[in-house]
């Protein structure tokens, strides 16, 4: 079946910190994109598998399987394996910089991040 053409884009946002997830998608309202949001790995990846979106916002340390779990197993689908991953995250140093390298990221934002830094990694993503 194939997709509808729409200009709109779906982002989906994983991340336990209610507080979190609710500022990441008032930052990203616009008319163009669709969010939807997860509150753990699990649960982005069921929504992955149901929605297929054009961008995935991830937080690293989650309960239950983490952000880098998430984009491992989205890497080993065919289906998934392309989808573009932002990571944010409030480790940083040589080891996080390693990791976010292997995963094959669009980008990663620390925490704490800007809005405008995260709209403009957002629309540059979804505009590759």
């Amino acid at each position: 079946m194939m997709p509808m053409s729409s200009s709109v884009k779906t982002i989906l946002i994983a991340d336990d910190d209610e507080d979190l997830r609710l500022l990441v998608q008032v930052t990203l309202e616009n008319p163009s994109y669709r969010i939807l949001t997860a509150v753990d790995g699990r649960q982005a990846l069921d929504a992955v598998k149901q929605h297929r979106p054009d961008l995935l916002i991830l937080d690293w340390m989650m309960p239950g399987l983490n952000g880098c779990e998430v984009v491992s197993h989205l890497r080993q689908n065919p289906d998934t394996a392309t989808i573009p991953v932002v990571m944010l995250t409030a480790r940083d140093g040589q080891e996080a910089q390693e990791q976010v390298a292997s995963l094959a990221l669009a980008g990663y934002l620390l925490k704490p991040f800007s809005p405008l830094e995260l709209i403009q990694k957002a629309r540059e993503v979804l505009e590759r």
